[in-house]
């Protein structure tokens, strides 16, 4: 019965919701693999109310497992790295996912899933929950929430999964710049050398946070507002959404949404078992841009 309990748990998302973006588009849903595992999640909720035996939390996403603490160095090369936190039902703050302060000292980067579902409809109100970076909170200002899908859309997916969301005050910690143009990569397969930098870490890690060095293995074609799906080789684990994919030169070039099969140990496998990133291109490098001008526009007295 342990073993069935085990297999039931075969879908995970790296953040606070097992269904947001597990549906790619053109594609049909007959042949989709992300669709099929989104099948699965009645039994993964049901699986999440059952007591964690046989789980390990230090177990990886492939089998292997190269993730290890941020130090204080990494923090200094990957700036902006903060921690979103919502309070549950009874008031109790607790970590829900990675979130970067960007472009400006009071712009945070972040996944739409954190308040929303995959039908679009509201799991959490912004007034729950308030940014950490640097050692300090800040609460967020609730009707700035800006979602990457279209006013039309009916379906939260992976290219549009992001959120902005401005700071009620500016923070005092250093925040990562917006990328001068989109990553440089083309449509297809490829060997894209990257690190996974997860400031909320994963509940399958033992550390508050973690880095990896990993591979974007395919780039899929554009979607929603332009963006592209990166499939990678990173390990995630439940906390991990919004985590930041960075190349060689400390660019970051996609932000984690998905990945399936958490804690499974399975091999990578390019159409089946990997994680998925949206690219920091399209609506979303245009979003980013148009709060930095609103932000850096001066004031009337």
């Amino acid at each position: 019965m342990a073993q069935g309990r085990r297999a039931r748990r075969v879908l995970a998302i790296g953040g606070v919701l097992a269904l947001v973006a597990l549906v790619g588009r053109g594609t049909s849903a007959g042949d989709d693999p992300t669709h099929r595992a989104s099948e699965a999640a009645g039994e993964a909720a049901a699986a999440a109310q059952e007591p964690a035996r046989g789980v390990s939390r230090s177990a990886a996403l492939y089998p292997h497992d190269g993730r290890r603490d941020l130090t204080s160095g990494d923090r200094a090369r990957y700036p902006g790295a903060g921690v979103l936190w919502c309070r549950r039902s009874d008031g109790v703050p607790q970590k829900a996912a990675a979130a970067w302060l960007i472009g400006t000292a009071s712009t945070v980067m972040l996944n739409a899933h954190n308040f929303r579902n995959r039908q679009l409809e509201t799991t959490r109100p912004v007034g729950d929950c308030y940014f950490q970076i640097g050692g300090r909170n800040y609460d967020f200002v609730a009707e700035s929430l800006r979602l990457g899908v279209a006013a039309d859309a009916t379906r939260l997916h992976i290219t549009d999964d992001w959120a902005l969301l401005r700071l009620a005050r500016p923070a005092e910690a250093p925040r990562q710049p917006v990328p001068e143009a989109g990553p440089d990569l083309s449509t297809g397969d490829l060997a894209l050398p990257v690190t996974l930098v997860a400031p909320g870490g994963h509940q399958n890690y033992r550390g508050d946070s973690s880095l990896e060095a990993c591979t974007v293995r395919r780039i899929d074609p554009p979607t929603e507002g332009g963006v592209r799906r990166a499939r990678h080789d990173c390990n995630d684990g439940y906390g991990g959404s919004g985590s930041g994919l960075f190349d060689e030169s400390g660019r970051l070039v996609a932000m984690q949404s998905a990945s399936l099969s958490m804690n499974s140990r399975h091999a990578f496998d390019i159409e089946f078992h990997y994680g998925s990133a949206l690219l920091i291109e399209g609506a979303l490098l245009d979003a980013l841009r148009r709060a930095q001008r609103e932000d850096e526009a001066p004031r009337a007295p």
